[in-house]
């Protein structure tokens, strides 16, 4: 397996250096070999420049960095079954997806493990498909990234839902022996313009006791509500999402007051030529007890040079509320194979 895995590796991150012909010889034998049903194999590689236009640490400074560094894989297998193991190489080996799951049908299954928790709209897409280089700042504010449970995945015409039981600790794998309890449901469907529609409403109820509110620095004395909507649009030129979550929890470091955190965002943007892509977003986020507000507007443009490699260019300003501003550009060169 290891073997495996390594040849795979070696494979995906030097086939584009190889001639047309052999890019031929990729595209036609190698990809079909390592993209199966029951075994397929991803890889991802970020390399992204930082620049701060003050001089100070927003947007993490001046300085070049990694982002996302992943190999993925994973396969449907007889009987109904399927497997993930997602690992992430940035700074030291590490687990992000370790899942085993079950089709009950075409349309439903369980999933059991490490995974993301279906608890932001902005927190579903990989990495490579996300639309600018960070997330929007509610997805680490309010929540962790991955959660160890269960989760229930499925469909009823253009109605989606997603239940989910987990630890609510993120991938500590602690417990008290309380638990996080998720829902998601809405709708997914195409158009007449042949532009993809969803919406809904994310929401949950975290019950374990002294646990991170993501990376806020606050704790949650125990049942912690989140609740909000979202809508995302799709065509072959136009594109735009919004979603709004909140979320209250008794705070330890204000001894025990309700916290309440908000937050929301607005994207928009179009393609041309096939290869580019120019967009905006607004980015609100609010603390009600620590009294802190800003909005974070983000310019971006992507470039899909090749199939596998993109980049992408991100302009952000930062608007505090009762503080000064800050400014700074981001660049970043992916491999997506």
């Amino acid at each position: 397996m290891k073997k495996l895995l390594f040849f795979a590796l070696m494979v995906s991150v030097y086939a584009p250096n190889l001639t047309a012909q052999q890019g031929d010889l990729f595209n036609d034998q190698l990809r079909p070999l390592l993209k199966t049903e029951p075994f397929r194999v991803g890889v991802l590689v970020q390399t992204r420049g930082l620049f701060s236009f003050e001089d100070d640490t927003f947007n993490g400074g001046r300085k070049y960095e990694l982002g996302a560094t992943r190999v993925d894989i994973k396969g449907s297998i007889d009987g109904g079954f399927v497997y993930r193991l997602q690992t992430e190489y940035r700074n030291q080996p590490a687990i992000l997806d370790a899942q085993v799951g079950y089709k009950i049908n075409s349309d439903v299954q369980i999933v059991a493990g490490a995974f993301k928790p279906f608890t932001s709209l902005d927190l579903d897409p990989s990495p490579a498909a996300t639309n600018f280089l960070n997330r929007a700042r509610q997805v680490g504010t309010m929540m962790s990234t991955r959660e160890i449970g269960l989760t229930l995945i499925g469909k009823a015409g253009d109605f989606i839902y997603r239940l989910g039981m987990y630890n609510g600790t993120g991938m500590t794998r602690q417990n008290d022996g309380k638990f996080m309890y998720s829902l998601r449901a809405g709708y997914a469907g195409t158009l007449q313009n042949d532009g993809a529609l969803q919406f809904g409403v994310n929401t949950f109820i975290n019950q374990t006791e002294g646990v991170n509110v993501g990376n806020s620095g606050l704790t949650s004395a125990g049942d912690r509500l989140l609740y909000g909507f979202y809508v995302d649009y799709k065509s072959d030129t136009f594109f735009a999402n919004a979603e709004l979550l909140q979320t209250t929890f008794d705070a330890v470091e204000s001894a025990g007051q309700e916290e309440t955190i908000l937050g929301y965002y607005a994207t928009i943007g179009t393609r041309f030529k096939e290869q580019h892509e120019i967009l905006a977003r607004v980015d609100h986020l609010s603390f009600d007890i620590a009294d802190r507000s800003s909005n974070l507007l983000s310019v971006g443009w992507n470039y899909y040079a090749t199939d596998v490699v993109k980049f992408s260019v991100n302009v952000l300003t930062l608007i505090n509320d009762g503080a000064d501003n800050n400014a700074g550009l981001s660049a970043q060169l992916e491999y997506n194979f």
